[in-house]
């Protein structure tokens, strides 16, 4: 090969690196740029995993990402077999994190039900307590996903809420109890 033909062979190698180079920088930013934060005030917390909030003059229901709190009808049992309305409890976990708000929210999508997902904040990030995080810590949720397995294993290790007896996971009480027109109405309506 020729040494004007081995120059033009580097120059278009150097080309397609940095093209290559420049896409990668583009993709990276892409992902890692965290998705737009919207500042909500709360009107209302649900359940241990679901609350409302105002927008743009709206009502929306949020569902928190990563987390499936335990029903707020549900019961759950202590070691020495006594029942205890853990639901409700969660319920009241979340309302003392999150306060009056305003909630600092990273929508994700809607669900099947409509409901915004979405991981919220008390303030915005790197600042504030991830509602998430914080209920599966304090044992009044279980994490649905890796991103808060440490807070899971850190509440199953000092047995809060949840975790200091016997209890069926939501989904699988969700399950077993009908949805009846009494359950859908709001617990304190």
């Amino acid at each position: 090969m020729s040494p004007l033909a081995r120059l033009r062979w580097r120059r278009r190698f150097r080309s397609l690196a940095a093209l290559a180079l420049l896409a990668g920088f583009a993709f990276t930013a892409w992902v890692w740029l965290p998705a737009p934060v919207t500042t909500v005030p709360l009107v209302h917390v649900i359940d241990g995993d679901s609350l409302t909030v105002r927008h743009e003059d709206a009502t929306l229901t949020i569902r928190l990402t990563g987390i499936d709190a335990v029903e707020y009808r549900q019961d759950c049992a202590r070691t020495d077999a006594s029942r205890w309305p853990c639901g409700r409890e969660a319920r009241t976990m979340l309302e003392k994190l999150a306060d009056r708000g305003p909630l600092h929210c990273e929508v994700a999508a809607k669900d099947r039900y409509e409901r915004t997902l979405a991981a919220c904040r008390t303030r915005p990030f790197p600042d504030g307590l991830d509602l998430g995080a914080e209920m599966v810590r304090l044992g009044g949720a279980i994490a649905t996903t890796d991103a808060y397995m440490v807070e899971e294993a850190e509440a199953q290790a000092k047995r809060r809420g949840i975790w200091q007896g016997d209890f069926v996971r939501p989904a699988d009480w969700r399950a077993t109890h009908e949805r009846t027109s009494a359950a859908l109405a709001p617990p304190d309506g």
